[in-house]
């Protein structure tokens, strides 16, 4: 405020008020998000009666995420959208036919295109959710490539989130280390060298020495848990 040339401050009145306005819409961004968590928890459960395998392995996925999200230094709001992210990237899996989606065996030409089509779908699910929006998008683009052969739309580098990309190495890790009724699950220190093989081209190598780091640190702990913070409990690191 400006009066006979000379600057006032804005009185204290003032000041209290929009304090309480900022912790007013802060509030409300966190009952927003409360009620969204709540409804993607829902989600969740559905996804664990049609598909337990698919609802571990995303939990894992997540445990994995967080791992590569705190070698990076990832902020706590980076975390979290993180952690989301990894936990719903296959939530589109729901609207897959259980006969491809549960097929003992590999995958047909014709089923791969089908199965491709869960992470639009994942995206559809998510991007109402207020306050989801990037986490929508990071699962929409979790199979996205670094040099730009992916999908669904052909990112290239660093046009792919950084959560995405995480995402990425962490889902394809899962996968190879995984027992599956088709093959065995890797080792973890050939599926290492499998991530770094592919560095570059369908990984980001910063990321992927970055992972690695972490999980190596995470071995040391001899823990036969992890834990996520959004389902608030435990899970076996030896699920799947």
């Amino acid at each position: 405020m400006k009066k006979n040339n000379v600057f006032e401050l804005p009185s204290l009145t003032t000041a209290l008020s929009l304090l309480g306005m900022a912790s007013q819409v802060e509030q409300l961004k966190n009952e927003n998000r409360k009620i969204s968590e709540q409804a993607a928890r829902t989600i969740l459960k559905a996804l664990d009666a049609k598909d337990s395998y698919t609802f571990g392995h995303s939990m894992r996925v997540a445990y994995f995420s967080l791992v590569t999200g705190t070698e990076a230094a990832l902020s706590k709001d980076e975390m979290y959208e993180l952690e989301l992210s990894a936990i719903f990237h296959d939530i589109g899996k729901i609207g897959t036919p259980d006969i491809v989606l549960n097929k003992p065996s590999r995958l047909s030409e014709e089923e791969f295109q089908i199965m491709k089509q869960h992470p639009e779908k994942s995206w559809e699910i998510l991007q109402d959710y207020p306050g989801f929006e990037k986490i929508a998008s990071n699962a929409r683009f979790h199979h996205e490539r670094y040099d730009g052969k992916g999908y669904p739309l052909g990112l290239k580098g660093e046009e792919i989130p950084v959560a995405a990309r995480i995402i990425l190495i962490a889902d394809t890790f899962d996968a190879m280390t995984s027992t599956r009724p088709y093959r065995k699950g890797l080792s973890y220190e050939v599926a290492f060298e499998e991530l770094l093989q592919f560095s570059g081209t369908q990984f980001d190598l910063n990321l992927v020495k970055l992972f690695i780091e972490g999980m190596r640190k995470e071995a040391l702990k001899g823990e036969e848990e992890f834990f996520i913070p959004l389902m608030d409990r435990r899970f076996n690191k030896n699920a799947a």
